[in-house]
């Protein structure tokens, strides 16, 4: 697929460009281009984006095939070799409380899949220390949501936010509730989806029986097997639109691993996620150069999947933190296209009837009984342009 190489990512900093060599290059490639690496580089401003981009503990091992002598400021391998540490005190940390859970989980009958953090590292990094996590991140089935809840408060744990709902909304409005350990302060979010709706995905039985076990503790932990990995990982990266470069290095670490091309494209389109998965290919191949056979650009990479790929080094250009409180408003606007770009026409059709169905907010503007909740399906859009008079949100 020759247009893959059109993709411009020339207006990426010098920086920027450091950080994907050191991520990219053989340690050989490294020693052969140091000089030229590393001319001209901003290293406060290098450091910035390591961070931002959760990348520092890779730079950490990485910088020092570059390190000619003065080529590398000495703080910066300090800085790093410190932060490095605490990263990897952090992630045995999760790895203890991980299979603290999953023993009590066990042990009450409840099966759960670790989405994310020590358990995703070692699999596709085959170390904990050289990726990031602040949190654990972990999987139920909807129908045991209120047993895992009770169990997380039985271990010292209290929700921190309570979510809003109308009309059982809330399971498929929102994907996952957060939980604060009181004491040892980590956060756990407890997902029954794999994702926000609208829209379908795979049911937790089918994700159980395709599941992959950690080699990470001697408690048997499981976390999702490599397809429906590639699909989890495509579809949140997408979400966020690639904002941060681990998440695509993580689909670089995936394209290694024994995957299923043929079923991953299977479920892909299945979940009408075709254009995400091949959107991530695209940035994976042009930017980290990832190893995906000609069969398989033929299939994904297509000509949809290449335009969302120049949409996402919109993210990669500027540093943008989509968690902000305060994102600027062409970054909003911005991200909000860049969202309803991605979605199926299939998808578009569900997230715009979506807005047909009775907010949290209606309840709170007209109160009434539970039982005639259902009124507010027609009143809805009497009760929307009522806000909209009122300036409410």
């Amino acid at each position: 697929m020759d247009k893959i190489h059109s993709l411009n990512i020339n207006h990426l900093s010098k920086e920027m460009k450091l950080i994907i060599a050191l991520l990219k290059e053989t340690d050989k490639e490294l020693i052969s281009q140091s000089e030229k690496l590393t001319e001209g580089i901003d290293w406060n401003h290098f450091l910035d984006l390591s961070f931002h981009h959760r990348v520092f503990p890779i730079m950490k091992t990485k910088l020092k095939f570059v390190d000619t002598g003065a080529n590398v400021p000495s703080f910066v391998l300090d800085v790093l070799d410190k932060e490095h540490k605490k990263n990897t005190f952090q992630m045995l940390f999760l790895t203890s409380e991980m299979e603290k859970i999953s023993k009590v989980f066990t042990a009450n009958h409840l099966r759960l899949l670790f989405l994310k953090g020590p358990v995703v590292a070692q699999a596709l990094y085959g170390n904990v220390s050289l990726r990031t996590s602040h949190d654990i991140d972990l999987l139920v089935d909807i129908h045991d949501y209120s047993r895992a809840k009770d169990q997380m408060i039985q271990m010292g744990f209290a929700e921190k936010d309570y979510i809003k709902s109308v009309l059982n909304d809330w399971k498929w409005r929102h994907h996952h509730s957060v939980f604060h350990h009181q004491k040892s302060g980590i956060k756990v979010e407890i997902h029954w989806r794999l994702h926000p709706g609208p829209g379908s995905e795979p049911d937790f039985n089918e994700l159980w029986n395709r599941r992959s076990q950690s080699t990470l503790t001697k408690q048997p932990i499981y976390l999702l097997g490599n397809e429906d990995l590639f699909y989890f990982l495509t579809a949140h990266g997408a979400r966020h639109g690639w904002s941060r470069l681990r998440w695509l290095y993580d689909i670089h670490q995936l394209t290694k691993q024994e995957v299923n091309w043929s079923k991953t494209r299977t479920l892909l389109k299945k979940y009408h996620s075709a254009q995400i998965g091949g959107q991530a290919l695209v940035l994976s191949k042009v930017i980290f150069g990832s190893n995906i056979t000609a069969h398989e650009q033929r299939k994904l990479m297509n000509n949809r999947s290449m335009k969302l790929a120049r949409h996402a080094i919109y993210y990669l250009e500027n540093m943008i933190n989509l968690h902000d409180e305060t994102l600027p408003q062409d970054v909003a606007k911005y991200h909000k296209r860049h969202l309803f770009s991605l979605m199926s026409l299939h998808q578009k059709t569900l997230f715009t009837l979506s807005f047909l169905y009775p907010y949290p907010e209606d309840a709170e503007l007209l109160p009434l009984p539970k039982q005639l909740h259902l009124l507010y399906f027609p009143f809805r859009p009497f009760l929307w342009a009522w806000r909209k008079t009122r300036a409410l949100p």
